[in-house]
């Protein structure tokens, strides 16, 4: 470690306050990531299959979700989180805090990962599904074994994308006390102008960053045929 403290003195004191603010960061892309996935996957295979000419084509939700997706995306993160407050008040009991930026980063997340999902299975072989169907396949036999099995290549993509987008609003989430690595970055690195801290934090963004996207490359290569 020694070599650490030459290249960041500033390290050495901080560093107990750095893995608390990296343990935040992991809890934030953990909880809010992965339920930010689940909704974003399953609002995306609702805007394929309940628009115009989808297995269960239903315009007036189509059209509510499609529209609603994009009010919501159009909104800039920090008003977002601000109008989320008395929302994530209700569902875990405080607006502020690491519990009470949970609502607010899937709420961010969601929107932007449902339309990438949308696009992917757009790509998806329209005869295939109508080969599926002429064999009897129920609709969400479909959506498993053809739009999403299919797509697996696509949605590891997207979802390294919306990944590295969560990664920057937890920055931002910061300002409500969530802590994690850009709130530490900007107390430390930037208020108080330590700057080997600001290089520090990118450091350690960037390996987690490179790890996710390690991982992901392999699933894309282990699925893609």
């Amino acid at each position: 470690m020694s070599f650490l403290y030459d290249i960041a003195p500033n390290l050495q004191s901080l560093q107990g306050e750095l893995l608390k603010c990296m343990k935040q960061t992991f809890q934030m892309l953990f909880i809010s990531g992965s339920i930010a996935f689940l909704l974003g996957l399953v609002l995306g295979v609702l805007l394929i299959v309940t628009k115009k000419g989808g297995l269960l084509q239903a315009p007036v939700l189509y059209k509510f979700l499609d529209k609603a997706i994009d009010v919501i995306r159009s909104i800039p993160f920090i008003i977002l989180m601000v109008l989320l407050i008395p929302l994530s008040r209700a569902i875990v009991g405080t607006g502020s805090g690491l519990a009470g930026s949970y609502v607010a980063l899937i709420g961010g997340t969601v929107p932007f990962f449902a339309r990438q999902i949308e696009t992917v299975l757009a790509d998806v072989d329209h005869g295939i599904i109508e080969a599926s169907e002429a064999m009897g396949f129920s609709p969400l036999e479909i959506i498993f074994s053809v739009y999403l099995k299919e797509s697996i290549p696509g949605i590891t993509r997207v979802t390294m994308i919306t990944f590295v987008s969560l990664i920057g609003i937890t920055a931002i989430a910061g300002s409500i006390g969530a802590g994690g690595l850009g709130d530490f970055a900007i107390r430390y690195g930037h208020q108080m102008g330590y700057r080997d801290m600001i290089w520090i934090t990118v450091a350690i963004i960037l390996f987690i960053i490179s790890v996710f996207q390690g991982v992901g490359n392999f699933i894309i290569r282990r699925t893609t045929h």
